[in-house]
């Protein structure tokens, strides 16, 4: 008899216990809980940490994560607005900030990242096809690349040539994205906290096209270039003659007064010299006309002189035998 009893007594704690342990449960800090009676919510959920009560084979708890979550898209092949396919990798962090709603549209982290496929995804397809290849490539408007930058070549600067100008760049695309999705996701309690661009890479197809406009852009920079040298050569060059020319004109100017001042002088000196009697006069005026027969006269030179010229009255004097 006291075996039974102690038998009755050990199934009724042992039950009591079972019923005990299925009445309270526990929700740590990085959980949420949505206690649900035949699969209805009951209640508001559980954000606090703690144990809590439950009616027991009757009620149910889910729990849910209140964590920053991961989502990471497969790269997905997506025209741009100027018809070049490029394949784009993004990722992007949520969190659930409505637990109820949450569990009553999608049940399960599962088919949350399953429709945050098909809303992200969506969402980028269609940003990127509103914007050229450019904008979703260049990392924001503002950003110079170095190919763009000013180079300084012996004091002067000249522009290396420039891209494509962009109105908007990833930066601001990431967050038209981020804007258009976080309103679509909110209804289903959850909050997007970042979406970004994890890698784009070009396609096989628009590759050739690529490297055809990168050959283009750095042909049309060497163009540039060379022009710019060949019209900095002409310049150079005219510059060149033109100080060249001026020099010899003030050189032939300098020597042309240096030559007068010097005649001048020497005019003066011979006037002092031959004026000092008339003998001095009738020699100077004898040796000046003698130095004018040897730049006149040659070897095969015919004269025809009057009688009263005065190149003829000192050879009319001479003897023909020279004395």
């Amino acid at each position: 008899m006291n075996r039974i009893k102690l038998a009755v007594i050990l199934a009724v704690l042992g039950f009591a216990a079972f019923v005990l342990m299925n009445s309270f449960y526990t929700v740590s800090e990085v959980e949420q809980a949505i206690v649900t009676q035949f699969g209805k919510p009951v209640g508001l959920p559980v954000t606090a940490a703690g144990l809590n009560f439950k009616v027991p084979f009757i009620q149910n708890v889910n729990l849910i994560d209140k964590r920053v979550l991961e989502w990471d898209g497969n790269p997905s092949d997506m025209p741009t607005k100027d018809k070049l396919y490029v394949s784009v990798d993004i990722f992007a962090r949520w969190r659930i900030v409505d637990p109820l709603q949450y569990f009553l549209r999608l049940n399960d982290e599962r088919s949350a990242q399953s429709r945050l496929d098909d809303l992200l995804g969506s969402e980028t397809r269609n940003a990127v096809a509103k914007h050229e290849l450019i904008e979703i490539i260049r990392t924001t408007r503002d950003r110079v690349p170095l190919h763009e930058a000013v180079v300084n070549n012996g004091g002067r600067e000249l522009d290396a040539g420039s891209l494509v100008p962009i109105q908007k760049g990833r930066k601001l695309v990431e967050e038209e994205i981020f804007a258009e999705a976080a309103g679509k996701v909110g209804v289903f309690g959850i909050e997007l906290l970042d979406i970004r661009f994890k890698r784009i890479n070009y396609n096989e197809s628009v590759r050739p096209k690529i490297y055809d406009r990168m050959i283009s852009e750095r042909r049309q920079i060497a163009e540039r270039f060379l022009s710019e040298g060949n019209g900095e050569a002409a310049r150079i060059r005219g510059n060149r003659v033109r100080d060249l020319n001026k020099i010899q004109s003030e050189a032939y100017r300098q020597v042309e007064e240096i030559r007068g001042v010097a005649d001048a002088k020497a005019t003066e000196i011979y006037s002092r010299a031959y004026n000092q009697s008339p003998q001095a006069v009738d020699f100077y005026e004898f040796t000046r006309t003698m130095q004018s027969y040897k730049s006149i006269i040659s070897e095969n030179t015919t004269l025809v002189l009057s009688t009263g010229s005065d190149l003829f009255k000192f050879l009319k004097g001479m003897n023909p035998d020279g004395r």
